[in-house]
């Protein structure tokens, strides 16, 4: 399941392909993502990327907020992104959680949690998506 999902994933946004990113899960209510560490997506001192990971919250974070789109609408674009890194990551992989604090008419407010191979938060991103029409 995770592997047709991933495919999806890819398809539907190309960049996540490039990325490394897998699809744990994708529902109305959360989008799951994973990010393998690489040292390829590190800075110095094989610390992951920050870039990287705003890339896996923004993926997830569009991803719940598409499958939340009100009736009508043609798809969404992020608008804002807030990110608060509150701990490095230098092996394992990363999960991106995301899940909606607000779907109105004209944008979503979404919410992405990041979290380590042992549970613990990394990063969380809150950001609002246009709603396209």
């Amino acid at each position: 399941m995770t592997d047709d999902l991933t495919t999806q994933m890819h398809r539907a946004m190309p960049f996540t392909a490039v990325l490394g990113a897998t699809a744990l899960r994708a529902g109305p209510d959360e989008v799951a993502l994973r990010l393998d560490w690489d040292g390829t997506r590190c800075t110095s001192g094989g610390l992951l990327h920050g870039g990287a990971l705003m890339a896996l919250a923004d993926a997830a974070g569009g991803w719940c907020a598409f499958l939340n789109l009100p009736d009508g609408a043609t798809g969404t674009a992020t608008v804002t992104s807030a990110t608060n890194f509150l701990r490095p990551v230098t092996s394992g992989h990363v999960d991106a959680v995301a899940s909606v604090l607000h779907a109105g008419r004209s944008t979503l407010v979404i919410d992405t949690e990041l979290r380590d191979a042992a549970g613990k938060r990394i990063a969380r991103v809150t950001q609002t998506q246009a709603v396209l029409r």
